[in-house]
């Protein structure tokens, strides 16, 4: 009944928002870089930290540090939407935000200095990533709903690592939000506060699950995104391009721009590609070197092998 309860709370916040959106002109206007044609409200993904709230109002099974932490990130990056910010603001803002989480969790004089240090990187990291993979109507809620419900197999059926709450509340909200957004044309689009709120979500999740199973293969559980962001940082370096710029070099932009590859089978193939990789991990027992291979090789061979037949002209190399 908490659930149902949670799921209407979002969904009425959604349309609550949307009004709002249309009233302050919180707009995406397609421009050279987008992967859209149509003007379309952002920051849809506000129904990422507000299923946050919800949790703390109705679970008591994590810190308040970490929500917290998780509400000003989203807070910052909602700001952001807005209006843009300075990329200092946000920086300071993202390593104040991941300093509350990493107490919440009891990292500080628990953890040894260096995890910590690897857990900021990590998480600014994937909250990097994933506003790099928000792109294309789909691709970041359905992609996370393959992610945490991962997390949730793992945390019910391998290794408990947090309350499950705190798994399925963000499942819930990737629900609603896919509702909206998972459409040849989309009502709204996640913005910087859904790519971010969620890139945090997973990240601290995942650290928490390797911390707690001593297993650095989770990390694996977002193989796809990782071996995307990393090849096309790669081949954007090659090209000599400012790789903290706004561009259309991603496989998935390649596969949606260049060749018209409906935005939802795009989506959709990545989430599955995930989840069969996900299957993989939580069925064997390899080493971690051994899973990464078998995970994120074949990925990087599609990669290196297709990526340049499949761009204009205009932008292969």
């Amino acid at each position: 009944m908490t659930y149902l309860i949670i799921i209407a709370i979002l969904l009425v916040a959604m349309l609550g928002y949307f009004k709002l959106a249309d009233r302050l002109n919180i707009i995406d206007k397609p421009n050279q870089r987008s992967s859209h044609t149509e003007v379309t409200i952002r920051g849809g993904g506000v129904v990422f930290p507000l299923a946050a709230i919800a949790y703390a109002l109705f679970f008591h099974g994590v810190s308040w540090y970490t929500i917290g932490g998780l509400v000003l990130i989203s807070a910052v990056s909602f700001a952001d939407d807005v209006s843009s910010l300075s990329s200092r603001v946000r920086l300071l803002v993202q390593l104040i935000s991941v300093a509350l989480i990493l107490y919440g969790m009891g990292a500080f004089g628990a953890w040894p200095a260096w995890l910590i240090a690897v857990s900021v990187v990590l998480i600014i990291g994937v909250i990097n990533a994933y506003n790099f993979m928000d792109g294309i109507n789909g691709i970041t809620g359905l992609y996370s709903l393959v992610a945490f419900l991962c997390l949730w197999y793992i945390n019910t059926y391998v290794h408990t690592f947090t309350d499950s709450a705190f798994i399925i509340c963000p499942i819930l909200a990737c629900l609603v939000f896919l509702y909206f957004n998972f459409r040849t044309k989309a009502r709204c689009f996640a913005g910087d506060v859904g790519s971010v709120s969620l890139g945090c979500w997973l990240a601290l999740l995942i650290i928490s699950l390797i911390w707690e199973s001593g297993e650095i293969k989770y990390v694996l559980v977002l193989a796809v995104y990782g071996c995307d962001t990393v090849l096309t940082i790669i081949h954007r370096l090659l090209l000599k391009q400012n790789i903290f710029e706004a561009h259309r070099l991603h496989f998935y932009q390649i596969l949606a721009n260049d060749q018209r590859v409906p935005h939802l089978i795009v989506s959709a193939g990545y989430a599955m590609l995930q989840l069969a990789i996900d299957v993989m991990l939580l069925n064997t027992h390899w080493d971690f070197i051994t899973t990464l291979l078998v995970a994120c090789l074949p990925l990087a061979g599609i990669y290196v092998a297709m990526k340049n037949k499949l761009m204009t002209k205009s932008v292969a190399v």
